[in-house]
């Protein structure tokens, strides 16, 4: 008798090179001391404009050479088409992505050139969503714009469900589950596959607070972290599956790949989540990145690492097309 398909891979590696130990050794020497400043600081007007300052900033940052984009405007907030070096203009299979920064910060500035770097490996281009973020609205109606740039990508654009994938990174990997889940409730079709880099996906931290990691993580932003909980969502119910997706049914949903750094404060987010995934029925594949720090994806050519996670990542897209058409294909 056949064994029954797998639905969980967990795919460990290791061991760090000596250019992401000396990063997170900078980590902890000069982010650190800052992150718990910020900490012990306030949650108000004054930090919400520190945040949103991010992404002004990295407007000066260009891009890898070869890249188009394209600004697309979608009712109350802002989009672009990113195509990475080596891309077409076809636009018929996309990266539905949606960018981390806790909720507050970030855009799509900050992430241009790793969302870049995703399209170049996935060979396809992203649709990067600028969503509104906190306070022009509150951390419950975040994942509204993500809900609407799929379902414009679906209705608009007429792009087939199995030929989209959403990606994020962080508060990104929250709002990519949150998305697929309330796309579910909405009646919507299930894109091709979901992943999660470095995602948040339960608000309680009662977990990761007691977790080992809350002492290795370079950037030990424990104190940061709470602070930051409190501020966005002190108002919900966080153990409600609509404030933490971990926490939902996830029967239904697509192949979703995880990615993690091993000593990441929100790597046990990743580990649980892979495991509840494969219980509901999910195909899920967990990567482990020996030691590498919180969405180390961003560093892209400069560590082994990245580098490889991105051509990893890219690689799962391009399989999640083909084996979504193929399911559309046999079911026709």
């Amino acid at each position: 008798m056949p064994a029954p398909p797998t639905t969980l891979l967990i795919d460990r590696h290791g061991a760090a090179s000596l250019r992401s130990r000396a990063l997170a050794a900078g980590i902890r020497a000069v982010l650190q001391p800052r992150l718990a400043k910020w900490g012990e600081a306030p949650f108000d007007e004054r930090a919400l404009r520190r945040a949103a300052s991010f992404d002004r900033m990295a407007a000066r940052s260009r891009p890898p050479k070869g890249t188009r984009t394209e600004r697309v405007r979608l009712d109350d907030f802002r989009a672009e088409w990113v195509h990475g070096p080596g891309v077409t203009s076809e636009r018929d299979r996309v990266i539905l992505y949606l960018h981390g920064g806790a909720w507050v910060s970030c855009g799509l500035n900050t992430h241009r050139r790793m969302i870049s770097w995703f399209s170049a490996a996935a060979g396809v281009p992203a649709f990067a969503v600028d969503y509104r973020m906190i306070p022009a609205v509150p951390f419950e109606e975040e994942v509204e714009d993500c809900l609407t740039a799929y379902r414009w990508l679906l209705e608009e654009r007429e792009i087939a469900p199995e030929r989209i994938v959403i990606m994020g990174d962080s508060a990104g990997g929250h709002l990519t589950f949150a998305t697929a889940l309330r796309a579910r409730e909405a009646g919507l079709p299930m894109p091709a596959a979901l992943v999660g880099i470095s995602p948040m996906l339960d608000m309680d931290l009662a977990s990761k607070l007691a977790h080992a990691n809350i002492k290795l993580d370079p950037a030990a932003p424990g104190a940061l972290l709470e602070r930051l909980v409190d501020g966005i969502c002190g108002h919900l119910d966080r153990t409600d599956p609509a404030v933490s997706p971990i926490r939902a049914d996830l029967s239904g949903l697509p192949p979703v790949l995880l990615s993690a750094g091993s000593t990441e404060v929100l790597y046990c987010d990743s580990e649980l989540m892979a495991h509840r995934l494969a219980e509901a029925g999910v195909p899920t594949t967990l990567q482990v990145w020996d030691r590498q720090v919180h969405v180390f994806q961003m560093f892209g050519p400069l560590l082994p690492e990245s580098r490889a996670a991105i051509a990893e990542a890219g690689t799962f897209v391009r399989d999640a097309f083909t084996a979504a058409e193929v399911r559309e294909s046999e079911s026709a």
